[in-house]
């Protein structure tokens, strides 16, 4: 494609490095922001740049935060020995918006795969095997996707916390087998987390 201006294909090139975004898609999006008010475009640029800059992850559960601790770990009013532990921050998202969750959370940063070189030390795992072993835990919640990869970390998390007196628990199965906590509905992901069974008594039920 041609190009009548070198800034215009410059900005075209870095849009399509968005994921699921292609060269048309990218050259739209970069004409719509010609047309803006260079005010409206300045402060989009400059709330990238604060995203990259200011916003790191949560030094206890990993979460996203503009602060040390984010708001959940910081809340008294919330359950510090209650932990539901999720593959990545949309999860929290997710289960946030169900208003029914009451603890703190765990964000691992992915799920165990082979098939994609990520092992256990990959994972942001030790927070949590490190709290187990403080006695800071009364019940740990595994609440990953229903994927083949999401139930291997699954049962990793289970075999490194059976030893400890904590209870584990992991979402009722509403969400069908394949299926990201991020595309349930509110309503089924509540009742999951609610209704939350023995991580035992799951196994026995995939068996």
């Amino acid at each position: 494609m041609n190009y009548s201006s070198k800034y215009l294909e410059k900005a075209v090139d870095e849009i399509g490095q968005l994921p699921g975004i292609g060269r048309k898609t990218a050259l739209r999006l970069a004409l719509f922001l010609l047309r803006q008010e260079k005010e409206q475009v300045h402060s989009l640029s400059h709330s990238l740049t604060d995203l990259k800059e200011k916003v790191i992850y949560c030094r206890s559960c990993g979460n996203l935060s503009d602060r040390e601790l984010c708001e959940i770990c910081a809340n008294p009013s919330r359950d510090q020995s209650l932990v539901c532990v999720v593959e990545d921050i949309r999860d929290v998202m997710a289960i946030e918006n169900t208003g029914q969750f009451k603890g703190i959370y765990h964000v691992l940063g992915g799920v165990i795969s082979p098939m994609e070189g990520i092992g256990p030390s990959d994972l942001n795992i030790q927070g949590l095997i490190e709290k187990a072993e403080q006695g800071k835990l009364r019940e740990v919640i595994f609440a990953m996707g229903s994927t083949m990869e999401g139930e291997t970390t699954t049962f990793y998390l289970y075999k490194k916390l059976m030893t400890h007196t904590i209870t584990l628990t992991a979402i009722a199965r509403g969400i069908a087998v394949g299926d990201q906590l991020e595309y349930a509905d509110e309503i089924t992901l509540a009742r999951s987390i609610t209704n939350r069974i023995p991580y035992e008594a799951s196994l026995k039920q995939n068996s």
